[in-house]
């Protein structure tokens, strides 16, 4: 035993000089890496093109994967090739993100993991002000959440898209993980359970079965509610883990939320003035809104198209025109890219046949 221990130790500090020198050259080669994009950064500002492209870096990061030799999960390489274009893309130029804040919110989670932690951080004190901001030129992107796997879809963002100049060029999606956070690690003297109306309807069924009495009290974000939380002994959150850290709050019991497979899809915003709409990337989806009049048969017209073309709908919502009259606006998803034959063919026809038409954006999607 006397000696397999040195022999053990010798092994060990022989591995952690490897990973060491594994280290510093992967350090060589991010900086090598770095000093290529400022050259792209460079030769993009002489042609006057901009510095995210989000179809090029999901070609990339989807040739990694399909390249990846292993033991690396494939799930592991994209948030790792993430950080690095982000680190690279923030010496070419700032990138400021617009989202729900104060900081710890599950939005900020998902700008993070779409951009990096490279970015500039702009926190908004609602939806309205994620648009209103990205549209106004102070931030270059906003993140705003489009749909809940367990409450639908986020009425406010559709209905800002109708009135916004801004389109989608991008989506992620987010585990959503909700926690009821406190001062005291105890549900003893609860007399409010703050978060935003989301996330309090996500977690029903556990506050009527745990604190029955309890007010239920909407705020303006999960992350706004920690931060009252942690001013008043009396207050409990529903938020993520960030935000109770954020807060110094206690985790008092954790995923509440209902569907334990719960999330939340996020739509990356921008103006169209400063972003182009984003080339074919090989999975794609264009997201539109339309009405149509309010007669027999005009929902079925306007599907037709789709199916002559063959195009595949992913997503399908509808909501009032607030005109009295009973009209709806649909939202749609629609698997490809305008670019294709197919879809370009039968776009033409959908906006024929409808009262109302405007593209929101088409996008590269994760697959994997």
């Amino acid at each position: 035993m006397a000696e397999t221990q040195p022999a053990t130790q010798a092994a060990l500090l022989s591995l952690r000089a490897q990973i060491d020198a594994v280290d510093r050259q992967l350090l060589d080669l991010l900086n090598r890496r770095a000093t290529l994009a400022q050259e792209v950064g460079e030769v993009k500002k002489q042609e006057g093109s901009v510095a995210f492209r989000p179809e090029r870096e999901a070609q990339v990061i989807d040739g990694l994967k399909a390249t990846n030799p292993g033991p690396l999960k494939p799930d592991s390489v994209a948030p790792i090739w993430r950080e690095i274009m982000s680190a690279c893309r923030a010496l070419e130029t700032p990138t400021r993100v617009a989202y729900l804040g104060p900081a710890g919110t599950f939005s900020e989670e998902a700008a993070l993991g779409f951009f990096g932690s490279s970015i500039v951080r702009v926190h908004c004190a609602s939806m309205d002000e994620v648009f209103r901001t990205t549209a106004a030129g102070a931030a270059d992107f906003g993140v705003v959440p489009v749909e809940n796997s367990t409450e639908g879809v986020v009425a406010r963002s559709l209905d800002l898209f109708l009135t916004e100049p801004l389109f989608i060029i991008g989506e992620t999606s987010l585990f959503v993980r909700q926690n009821l956070l406190r001062r005291d690690n105890s549900l003893d003297g609860i007399q409010a359970v703050c978060a935003h109306p989301q996330a309090l309807a996500q977690c029903h069924g556990w506050l009527s079965n745990h604190l029955p009495q309890v007010e239920r009290r909407p705020v303006s974000s999960n992350a706004e509610g920690a931060r009252l939380a942690s001013l008043d002994p009396g207050l409990a959150a529903i938020a993520s883990a960030r935000a109770g850290s954020e807060f110094g709050l206690h985790v008092v019991a954790p995923a509440i939320q209902d569907d334990p497979h719960n999330r939340t899809r996020f739509a990356i915003i921008t103006h169209p003035d400063r972003q182009p709409q984003p080339q074919a990337s090989g999975h794609d989806c264009t997201s539109l809104v339309v009405s149509v009049a309010n007669q027999p048969g005009a929902v079925h017209d306007m599907l037709v198209p789709l199916k002559q073309h063959g195009v595949s709908m992913s997503r399908f919502e509808s909501r009032p025109a607030r005109s009295g009259q009973w009209e709806y606006y649909f939202y749609i998803d629609l698997q490809g890219h305008p670019e294709q034959p197919h879809v370009a063919a039968a776009l033409k026809e959908l906006r024929g046949v409808c009262a109302f038409f405007k593209l929101l954006g088409t996008y590269p999607i994760d697959v994997h």
